[in-house]
């Protein structure tokens, strides 16, 4: 179902906030989803169920624009992406089940913990591949294990997907990460795993959820523009010496963010 809120004063700050959430989140990867959730749901006091679905809907343009910009750019490696996305479309379906049994307190709390520990969780991996640089052998007999993990870190994504409207970045992008792609690599092949997600879990969820168009088109008028820039300034950037740092902020600002959402 689809419906047009009546516009309040704060909802003019949506396009602003459309414009940075588009623009890091095709610089950073993931789409931005996972950022639109706290905004409908602390700032504009949206319904969390309402919230989920609409998120779903706003974070789909950013992940379309982004990923074939990212594409064209040769930043983007489908074989891994697919398994991902594979995986992912299965989590979807389960995750949208799942929201439809969550009470909306609670939907935030788990939403909060679980940014928390994938938060750490890629603060570990960090910690980890440098360990990793110092040692090249141990680095070779750890890569094998990566095929392994990527079906399970798709299906955690789709689930997350489906039950929060948040595109799944997190699992998506910890899962890269871990396969040792560069940092443009995993950013432009987690938007085409999370265009695949994020399709499946919006049709999962549109005969559930409600759509609220206005916040969607007050998002997305400012989030496309910023998803169209986001890749022509990381293809001017040179990621190689700033890894690290990309990821250690990434995974601080998810960690804050549940923090937030679990006390709010």
């Amino acid at each position: 179902m689809t419906f047009f809120s009546t516009i309040e004063p704060i909802y003019y700050l949506l396009p602003l906030a459309g414009l940075i959430v588009g623009l890091f989140g095709t610089i950073l990867g993931g789409g931005g989803g996972f950022f639109f959730l706290p905004i409908l749901t602390l700032v504009i006091g949206a319904p969390a169920q309402t919230a989920v679905i609409t998120s779903l809907v706003a974070t789909l343009p950013i992940c379309i624009v982004g990923a074939a910009m990212h594409y064209r750019k040769g930043n983007m490696d489908i074989r891994t992406g697919s398994v991902f996305a594979i995986s992912g479309i299965l989590g979807a379906f389960a995750g949208a089940a799942i929201a439809n049994y969550i009470i909306p307190q609670l939907l935030k709390t788990i939403f909060g913990i679980y940014a928390v520990g994938i938060g750490g969780l890629m603060l570990m991996n960090v910690k980890q591949r440098r360990s990793d640089k110092t040692n090249k052998t141990f680095n070779k007999r750890r890569k094998p294990t990566n095929y392994l993990k990527k079906p399970a870190y798709g299906f955690l994504a789709g689930i997350i997907t489906g039950t929060f409207g948040t595109s799944g970045t997190a699992p998506v992008l910890a899962g890269l990460f871990a396969a040792r792609l560069p940092v443009k690599m995993v950013i432009g092949t987690s938007l085409f795993v999370l265009v695949v997600n994020t399709s499946f879990a919006v049709g999962a969820h549109f005969l559930m959820g409600q759509i609220d168009l206005t916040l969607v088109t007050l998002l997305t008028a400012g989030s496309i523009p910023g998803a169209l820039l986001g890749p022509v300034i990381l293809s001017n950037i040179k990621t190689e010496n700033s890894e690290s740092s990309i990821k250690y902020v990434y995974a601080t600002v998810m960690v804050l963010i549940g923090i937030l959402m679990i006390i709010a």
